[in-house]
C-alpha cells in the first residue's frame, strides 16, 4: 500500500489534473475564459483568482479546501473543481461546498440574508455522476408541487461531464472545452473552432514550458508522497496498536482516495474513526 503511482510528467499534465488547473486558472484570463464558456456568458472578474482556499466554520471543524475560487464584477462566487476519481459523493459534497461558503459570507451577528452572494459550483469530471449521458446537469432549488416555481435563493451547482452524448443540449464551444480539459494536448486543439480554447491552450503551453512551474509541481509531488506515506504508516501503527487490521484497511482506502485529512483525524479520534469504518462497510470492533 505505501506503493505510489508513478509521477505524470509535468508536460503531460491535463486539466483534468488539479495542479495544471490550479496554475491555470491563477491567472485571471484564463479563470475569464473558462466561465465564459461553460456559463453562456461574459465574466469579468473583479479580483484575482485563489486556490486552494481554506475554509471552515470553526477551528474543531472540519477543513474543506475549494481548488479554485473567485468573485466577478456583480459579485457572483465561482469555486470550481476538477475531480479525477468517483468517490460518488459529489451531490452531498457539493452542498457542504455551499454551506461552508454561505457561512463565511456574513459577518458575525448580522441577519440581512439577502446580502449572502449569489454562488456558483462547477464540478468537472471523466465520468458522468448522474447516468444521462449529458455533458452538463445544473441544478437549481425548486417547488415539487409546482416544478416552475424556483426558490430564488442564488445557488447553482453544475456538474460537467467529459464524456457526454447529447451534444444538441449544449453549445460546440462547450463540448470542445471538456474534450480539452481532459486531455489538454495540441492534436486537441487541432479540431477546436472555438478561439477562446484556442487561446487557453496558448496558456497552457506557455505554463508547461515554465521550469520553475516544473520544478514546483515536482516539489508539490514529492512532499503529497511523503505526507501519503507517513499518514499510511501512522495509521498502519495505529492499527497494529489496536489489534484492527480493519484500521490498516481503511488507512489504505482513505489513502486511495487521497483523503489525507480524513486519515489524520481517524488515527487521533475514535468516533470518526467508527463513522469511517461505517462508511467504507469495514466491520469490527470499535475503535
Amino acid at each position: 500500500m505505501t506503493q505510489t503511482k508513478e509521477r505524470k510528467r509535468f508536460k503531460d499534465l491535463n486539466l483534468l489534473d488539479r495542479f495544471l488547473f490550479a496554475e491555470a486558472m491563477e491567472d485571471q484570463q484564463n479563470m475569464e475564459l473558462l466561465l465564459d464558456i461553460i456559463l453562456n456568458q461574459e465574466t469579468h472578474l473583479k479580483q484575482p483568482t485563489q486556490t486552494e482556499k481554506e475554509l471552515r466554520r470553526t477551528n474543531e471543524d472540519r477543513q474543506v479546501r475549494l481548488d479554485v475560487y473567485t468573485v466577478d464584477e456583480k459579485d457572483v462566487i465561482y469555486d470550481a473543481e476538477p475531480q479525477k476519481t468517483n468517490t460518488k459523493n459529489f451531490p452531498k459534497r457539493s452542498r457542504l461546498y455551499q454551506g461552508l461558503i454561505d457561512s463565511n459570507l456574513l459577518p458575525p451577528g448580522s441577519v440581512d440574508f439577502n446580502a449572502l452572494n449569489m454562488v456558483v459550483i462547477i464540478l468537472i469530471t471523466p465520468f458522468d455522476i448522474f447516468g444521462h449521458e449529458l455533458y452538463k446537469y445544473t441544478f437549481h432549488m425548486k417547488c415539487e408541487e409546482i416544478p416552475e416555481l424556483q426558490l430564488d435563493d442564488g445557488a447553482t451547482r453544475i456538474f460537467l461531464n467529459t464524456h457526454g452524448k447529447h451534444p444538441e443540449l449544449v453549445s460546440e464551444e462547450l463540448i470542445e472545452l471538456l474534450k480539452y480539459i481532459e486531455l489538454s494536448t495540441d492534436e486537441t486543439v487541432e479540431h477546436c473552432n472555438s478561439e477562446k480554447v484556442q487561446k487557453l491552450h496558448q496558456k497552457i503551453c506557455q505554463l508547461k514550458a515554465n521550469k520553475q512551474m516544473e520544478a514546483k509541481f515536482m516539489q508539490a509531488w514529492e512532499e503529497k508522497v511523503l505526507e501519503r506515506q507517513e499518514a499510511y504508516e501512522e495509521g498502519k501503527q495505529a492499527g497494529t496498536e489496536r489489534g484492527r487490521q480493519e484500521i490498516v484497511d481503511l488507512c489504505g482506502k482513505l489513502m486511495e482516495l487521497n483523503r489525507m485529512k480524513d486519515m489524520e483525524r481517524a488515527v487521533k479520534d475514535n468516533v470518526y474513526c467508527e463513522k469511517l469504518l461505517e462508511e467504507f462497510k469495514l466491520k469490527g470492533t470499535k475503535c
